[in-house]
């Protein structure tokens, strides 16, 4: 029989969002995942001046989008605390200045896997998300 599925969903696939556990499961793993990246001496002082309240929402956003789930991520971030001026900028822009490396990209990633598994993601549904993630790469890493 034909898989009913994806008439009950506008989605091509939401198997990663339900996987995750839907918007409260994405909100857990932005909470864990957020303090981890401030404390991962790798990595903690490109966050130094970003409005984390932001980031949260962003980054939940982000992974609710790629994840197949019912979210538009924009990728514009208000950059109040880094210029003052509270200037609108996208995904690249904002990365450009940070001056990211492969190795702080893949310390990111880490993070992020450790945090699905700390709120119980199957593995299988963490690697989609991890691969989904992956081609930003080219838009971040500028080093």
């Amino acid at each position: 029989a034909p898989s009913t599925a994806s008439a009950q969903t506008p989605y091509t696939d939401d198997a990663v969002y339900q996987g995750l556990g839907g918007k409260d499961g994405i909100k857990k793993i932005v909470d864990t995942f957020v303090p981890m990246v401030l404390a991962d001496p790798r990595i903690k002082d490109s966050f130094a001046d970003f409005d984390m309240e932001q980031l949260h929402v962003r980054l939940q956003e982000q992974f609710c989008e790629f994840a197949g789930g019912p979210c538009k991520y924009t990728g514009k971030y208000r950059d109040k605390t880094m210029d003052g001026v509270g200037t609108v900028r996208d995904m690249a822009t904002v990365h450009q200045d940070l001056k990211i490396t492969n190795a702080m990209f893949n310390a990111l990633t880490e993070d992020l896997q450790i945090a699905m598994e700390r709120n119980n993601v199957p593995n299988s549904v963490a690697n989609k998300l991890i691969a989904k993630l992956a081609p930003m790469q080219r838009a971040i890493v500028t080093q």
